[in-house]
Order: C-alpha cells, then sequence, then structure tokens
C-alpha cells in the first residue's frame, strides 16, 4: 500500500478525516448503540454506504492523477459527489475535511495535479482530495474506506467510554469488508464520472442533519 495512504489514513494527520463521527454521536444520542456489540451492524452498514461512496470516488480521483485528465475533470468529480451526497450537514463536513487535507497536502505533496485540482475546486470532497494525493486508485480507496468505519469507532470509545481494544477488534474483523468495497471501487475507477455508483444511506443521512440541528440549537443557546 503506498504511504501517502497511510499518512493520510493515519490519525494524527492533520487533515481531519479520522474526526468524523459519521452519524455515531447522533445514533449514541438516541441510544441505539451503547455497547462494543451494537457496533458492527452500523460500522459494516456505514462501510457498504456512505464508505463505499467515499471509495469510489476516492480510486476515481486517484485514477485522473494518474494519467493527468483534462481540465474541467475535477469539477465534475465534485459535482457527481455532491449530487450523491443528500445531506447538506455530510456535504459541508467533507468538504470542511478535504480543505484540511488539501492544506496538509500542499505541503507534505505539492504537485501540478493538486495545484490543478484546488484551482477547479477551491474547497474539495475529502475522498477527492484523498485520491488526488495518493494517485493508485486500490490504496486511496483502502485509505478513505477505512477512514469511514474508524472515524466512528473512535467516537464510540470517546462517547460511551467503551473498551479501546474491544473496539479495536470489531475495526479489525471488518477487514475483509473493506478490502471487499475497495476492490470494487477500484474497478470502477475509470468510468465516467456520471456513470460512477451512488450507494447511500438515508438513515444517517437524517442522522448528520438532526445532530447539525442541535448544534446550532446549542450554538444559539449559548450565545444567548
Amino acid at each position: 500500500m503506498d504511504l501517502s495512504a497511510l499518512i493520510l489514513a493515519d490519525s494524527r494527520f492533520p487533515g481531519g478525516g479520522h474526526v468524523h463521527s459519521g452519524g455515531l454521536e447522533e445514533a449514541v444520542t438516541r441510544k441505539l448503540i451503547t455497547h462494543e456489540r451494537d457496533l458492527p451492524g452500523f460500522l459494516s452498514g456505514r462501510l457498504r454506504t456512505a464508505g463505499a461512496l467515499a471509495a469510489v470516488f476516492a480510486a476515481a480521483a486517484a485514477h485522473a492523477a494518474a494519467r493527468n485528465v483534462r481540465s474541467g475533470h475535477w469539477r465534475r468529480l465534485d459535482l457527481e459527489l455532491d449530487a450523491r451526497t443528500p445531506s447538506l450537514a455530510q456535504r459541508e463536513a467533507s468538504r470542511a475535511q478535504g480543505r484540511g487535507t488539501a492544506r496538509a497536502g500542499k505541503a507534505a505533496w505539492p504537485s501540478p495535479v493538486l495545484s490543478q485540482l484546488l484551482k477547479e475546486t477551491p474547497r474539495p470532497h475529502h475522498p477527492v482530495i484523498v485520491g488526488a494525493l495518493v494517485g493508485v486508485p486500490f490504496d486511496a480507496a483502502m485509505a478513505v474506506a477505512y477512514l469511514a468505519i474508524s472515524g466512528p469507532a473512535s467516537a464510540a470509545v470517546r462517547l460511551l467510554g467503551l473498551d479501546p481494544f474491544a473496539v479495536n477488534a470489531v475495526v479489525a474483523r471488518l477487514a475483509d469488508e473493506v478490502r471487499e468495497v475497495s476492490r470494487h471501487a477500484a474497478e470502477v475507477a475509470g468510468d465516467d464520472p456520471a456513470d460512477l455508483p451512488a450507494p447511500g444511506s438515508p438513515a444517517l443521512d437524517l442522522f448528520a442533519e438532526a445532530h447539525a440541528r442541535h448544534h446550532q440549537e446549542e450554538v444559539r443557546l449559548f450565545a444567548s
């Protein structure tokens, strides 16, 4: 696996991809997750939906980066991912993580490809910037697929005080699923952006919107 993919998936990388709870916080608030035994279903479901979508676009971006695509392609990728992300809160979270990753990426891996991407999409989605930085479809897909489950897993430890060893074991047991999702993403990486798969999860979209509303309400209460 390319070193850049490992670095981007590392919780110490200052891009922010690892800090997103991926709907876990809202699920905890609703008491849908209270124990380690509740995590496998949630993480597997997230991997197969939001994680698979991220993997597809990371792989497509890596494929594009390796082939130095024509002007306008990055903008198309970005818009197609927007179209497959119905939740405004999810789109904003992805772009916030993408912005942080782009800043760190410019310092670590400056390149004409990265410059062109940021010229076309100054606030890129996280999977797109990860794919552009890695340049290897399968490796880029693995990085974001892993983040799709490791972020929520870390949030479970933080929010519920779960045993980190037990939670890490849950993530480890998803290795085959992560590879399967990543292989499929790499297989379609060269497809036209409009034809890329669009797996989704309405429940996670609703969780994201509810969490954003709760946060806004807390901010208003604090400000008043």
